[in-house]
């Protein structure tokens, strides 16, 4: 295992000049995925890599792949990257960081003069938040091919109902290469931790072994509309009274499979959101996340089981449907093995950490050996304006990076 180092102030550079894009008055940035601002964070990222000699090819869902030719053309390709979409308030370094610590890895070979044997390949991936074109990883989705193309170009903005492939094509990402569909030797994938427990330990780097599972639902409540004014209290069908209890199960569902357990109602909408009418209809989400998936089956029964129970209490009806769901999924363990060798030959302190939050890792672990690298984030606050990161600890993770691609590139 090499012991080799990255560029620490040219990563953290071209970290804030990607942040400019779409940047907010609070330090976050706004850049969802098919939007104008998308297509310019594309276009600089581009550039770069044509910058550092690389081959860019755009597929069909406008997955981005920036290929570092190996000495051996013919091997598969070494993969490293994430994304370049954000929550609408989100930060700096959620998907950013992968996709420059992989540029930031090529800029270094190139520094050193080092051609590994198998070629290298710096990957955005389309569309892996959700906030704007549900569900989330639908670019890396459909490369491995948990989602068909025609799925995944359809999916509708959740506001003006426009297509992703009809966003793509607006702002010049409908790319013309194939979806998926070829080998891969490897996948790495560098992120911020998004939770405490990194910094919380003093530690710089996490060894992922794994992502939990999650189950993503939506729920519709129908009761019936009726005056605020008139309508007595014990002759009302109020769905947000339903929704509200609805919603309180949800947390306590949360709370009874701890320490372990994510429950969460992120989006609401009330019909006819009237303040003098009751409401007659609301929907909303759940998303529950665990490792285990029999905990996951039990807290899917629970909602069910909770939601019908707060309905009759109400007189109203309810559809509990199941909009998305993936396993728990491990990482490959001969990759993981790498990352933790790289991470101790580099003198960093780590620890082995369970991912709490989806990542195109978990889809392309599917199609190739597949392992992420953990790096803290101030407070564990991510999907968020004031998401922060360290600069050394952004460095420290592309160091490990670094020495774990090449030792793969090297002996595929």
């Amino acid at each position: 295992m090499r012991n080799l180092k990255i560029n620490g102030e040219r990563l953290w550079a071209s970290l804030m000049q990607l942040a400019e894009i779409g940047a907010t008055p609070k330090g976050g940035v706004c850049r969802l995925a098919a939007s104008d601002l998308d297509g310019r964070a594309r276009r600089l990222f581009i550039r770069w890599c044509e910058e550092a000699g690389c081959t860019v090819t755009v597929d069909r869902i406008g997955n981005i792949f920036a290929r570092r030719a190996g000495r051996r053309g013919g091997l598969p390709p070494v993969m490293a990257g994430s994304h370049l979409d954000t929550q609408p308030t989100g930060g700096r370094f959620d998907g950013a960081y992968g996709v420059m610590a992989g540029l930031e890895v090529v800029r270094t070979l190139n520094d050193l003069g080092y051609e590994t044997e198998a070629p290298i390949e710096i990957v955005a991936w389309t569309n892996e938040e959700g906030s704007r074109f549900s569900p989330a990883m639908v670019g890396s989705g459909a490369f491995a091919g948990v989602f068909d193309l025609a799925y995944g170009l359809g999916r509708p903005d959740n506001v003006t109902g426009v297509t992703l492939g009809a966003e793509l094509e607006r702002i010049g990402f409908a790319g013309a290469a194939p979806v998926g569909g070829r080998s891969v030797t490897a996948y790495f994938e560098a992120h911020i931790e998004q939770g405490p427990i990194l910094e919380a330990a003093g530690l710089p780097v996490g060894i992922v072994t794994g992502a939990q599972g999650q189950r993503w639902y939506e729920v519709t409540v129908t009761g019936q509309e009726a005056h605020a004014g008139p309508t007595p209290m014990p002759r009302r069908r109020d769905a947000l009274v339903g929704a509200a209890r609805m919603i309180d199960t949800v947390n306590r569902i949360g709370h009874a499979h701890a320490p372990y357990a994510c429950a969460t109602v992120g989006f609401v909408q009330v019909s006819p959101n009237s303040r003098n009418t009751i409401p007659g209809c609301v929907f909303f989400t759940v998303d529950f996340r665990h490792p285990d998936d029999a905990v996951l089956t039990r807290m899917d029964r629970d909602l069910r089981e909770g939601c019908a129970a707060a309905a009759a209490t109400q007189k109203l009806e309810v559809a509990v449907e199941e909009f998305w769901y993936f396993p728990p999924t491990p990482f490959d363990p001969q990759l993981v093995d790498r990352v933790r060798e790289a991470a101790a030959v580099q003198g960093y302190a780590h620890q082995d950490i369970i991912s709490g939050a989806g990542h195109d890792a978990v889809y392309l672990a599917r199609v190739a050996p597949s392992a992420m690298i953990f790096v803290p984030c101030v407070g564990g606050i991510s999907h968020n304006e004031i998401e922060d990161a360290k600069p050394e600890d952004l460095a420290a993770g592309c160091n490990v990076l670094l020495n774990a691609l090449l030792e793969t590139a090297d002996t595929p």
